[in-house]
């Protein structure tokens, strides 16, 4: 029990990453009903500089000072940059294409996550770069489970960032505009409703999003890598689906699956490290097999956004 209660603690802080960026895929999708595959290179532009703010605070000696400070500094800053960058992405290669065939739009967003991967690959090099040291070490263990420092840092912030996406999508107004948007376009402009800044501000929060968790990923696995945002990409993308396109709580609950099924599958299966991929996709192609709408189904009024 204690082995499995350690892999529970590993399986939500991992199920927690996939949920912040799958969080992206089906804010966007509930909107404009596109699959933005540029995200996943969006998550690993946040976790590029991350590294970079915390690396440059490190060499000036304010991560031994203030370490939590600086780590809330770089999480502001990336959510921030990635905010833009997004809005810039869907300024340039989506929203000339709204009129267009779903198909240019798929292409437009393959080749958007092309053009930022190799960008990050000419301007940051193909080698890792390792992030600072400071938040991985120190723990506590109880009933004989290690808990590290950096596992609740990252559970405190993931469930911080989704129960102020919580509160945002469904007590402002900007939240309110964004769902009436998501049910019928047509009709909420009808009213007043911006349709293309609440388009715009749905991929800067999706965006913010997705940075948090690269800034988490890097800390917890050491290193950023230009290519890192493909595969966490994917799966994000999976758990959105899994738990139903365009549903907020299914992302998040298809994120925690996700993290838990890929953990537990390499702890009790053999050789299901090098397998753990799979079986996540086997659960996605399970659920939806059964359940094709995902678990908490999509297009629902009051949860599609």
């Amino acid at each position: 029990m204690d082995y499995f209660f350690q892999q529970l603690i590993n399986g939500l802080t991992l199920g927690g990453v996939y949920a912040l960026v799958a969080l992206g895929y089906t804010m966007v999708y509930g909107i404009i009903q596109l699959i933005n595959f540029a995200h996943g290179e969006i998550f690993a532009a946040g976790g590029y500089l991350g590294v970079i703010l915390l690396s440059y605070m490190a060499s000036q000696g304010l991560m031994d000072s203030h370490p939590w400070f600086g780590l809330a500094f770089a999480l502001i800053l990336a959510m921030g940059y990635c905010a833009m960058l997004a809005m810039a992405v869907e300024k340039v290669a989506y929203k000339p294409l709204r009129q267009s065939s779903r198909l240019s739009v798929l292409l437009s967003a393959l080749g958007m996550s092309i053009f930022l991967q190799n960008g990050l690959m000419l301007t940051q090099g193909v080698y890792d770069k390792a992030y600072p040291t400071e938040f991985t070490h120190g723990g506590f263990e109880w009933l004989g489970v290690r808990v590290s420092f950096m596992q609740i840092g990252i559970l405190l912030v993931t469930t911080l960032l989704l129960v102020l996406l919580n509160t945002l999508v469904f007590r402002t107004r900007i939240g309110k505009a964004m769902r009436a948007t998501a049910q019928d376009k047509v009709m909420s402009a009808l009213v007043g409703i911006h349709s293309d800044k609440v388009i715009s501000t749905t991929f800067a929060i999706g965006a913010a999003l997705a940075a948090a968790a690269g800034i988490m990923v890097g800390l917890y696995y050491g290193s950023v890598r230009y290519d890192m945002g493909f595969v966490p990409g994917i799966k994000a993308f999976a758990a959105a689906v899994l738990g139903g396109i365009g549903n907020i709580t299914g992302a998040m609950i298809g994120g925690l699956i996700i993290g838990m099924v890929e953990i537990l599958a390499a702890a009790y299966i053999p050789a299901g490290g090098e397998y753990k991929d799979v079986f996540a996709f086997v659960i996605l192609i399970g659920v939806l097999y059964f359940m094709p709408t995902g678990i908490m189904g999509e297009n629902v009024d009051d949860t599609r956004v």
